[in-house]
């Protein structure tokens, strides 16, 4: 089965047209696009990431910071059921996506997938032409349109992405032929062509130069206005620019000596980074450790 749609659960994928919530906004205005409760998500024995609890609002940036191994592409690859590509990967408590369980049986993960996109750490276009990689998009997501509507669907989706006015005139050129940061630009026209309403981001610029760094950054706050962009960062600057919430994770060591990543704080940004709640918070972004 699909992810359910029906009155007593209602899912509605808002049109990319609407206007964009803003900081006049109260924050208890903005609608819940994912509830975590209890969550946690390992491979085998491992537990990669347990006990969290969070709301990420609707067109809102939220960054997930902290050292490494505190499983926070984990957690980001479990909110559109990535990690069930990898054998052995599991979950426990409650994730739900507008009031939804992302993990019932009866939930489809492709359908999941389609409204989840994703945009990984490293560039990875296709060994296909630039127009070809943005409709792999929407192709694989079930679109039969004409030729036409294809055309338009791609040149919306690099507009999206700030790529078009740099490819149009060599869409049929290989996206190995664009540089690092327009070949990123290219995974998220990619990732929006299927027009999904969140998008997740594992470290999309830390592969990039300064100057890219800050052409996606400021891609990703245009974006908010149509999506949900939820971003695992080790870049706290970055953090600091781009996002409305931030959430910091750290290692919890067992008894056994088992290392498992667990949320510390999770806060407007500019607290965060200015009046954190938490020792281990003000530890690590002022650099006493990480």
């Amino acid at each position: 089965m699909t992810i359910p749609a029906t009155e007593e659960v209602p899912i509605t994928i808002r049109p990319q047209t609407a206007s964009p919530p803003t900081a006049d906004v109260p924050a208890d205005a903005v609608e819940d696009v994912f509830e975590l409760s209890g969550f946690a998500a390992g491979y085998g024995s491992f537990r990669a990431v347990k006990d969290v609890n969070l709301r990420i609002g609707e067109k809102r940036i939220t960054s997930i910071i902290g050292p490494s191994g505190t499983g926070k592409s984990t957690l980001l690859r479990a909110l559109n059921r990535m990690n069930d590509l990898i054998e052995g990967a599991h979950v426990t408590g409650r994730a739900s996506y507008h009031g939804v369980d992302l993990y019932a049986p009866d939930v489809d993960p492709v359908e999941v997938r389609r409204r989840i996109g994703m945009v990984f750490q490293k560039p990875n276009p296709f060994s296909k032409s630039i127009y070809d990689n943005v409709a792999w998009g929407a192709k694989i997501n079930g679109f039969r349109g004409s030729k036409s509507e294809m055309d338009d669907l791609v040149q919306e989706a690099l507009t999206r992405a700030a790529l078009w006015d740099e490819v149009k005139g060599k869409l049929g050129d290989s996206g190995y032929s664009l540089s690092g940061g327009q070949q990123q630009r290219l995974c998220i026209a990619r990732a929006v062509a299927p027009n999904p309403e969140v998008l997740l981001m594992d470290e999309p610029c830390s592969a990039l130069d300064p100057i890219a760094t800050l052409r996606i950054e400021e891609l990703m706050l245009e974006l908010k206005k149509s999506y949900t962009i939820i971003i695992v960062t080790h870049n706290m600057q970055q953090a600091a620019r781009v996002s409305d919430k931030t959430a910091f994770f750290n290692i919890r060591l067992d008894s056994k000596g088992h290392r498992t990543g667990y949320l510390v704080e999770f806060s407007p940004t500019e607290q965060l980074f200015t009046s954190p709640k938490e020792k281990d918070t003000e530890d690590y972004i002022t650099g006493r450790f990480g």
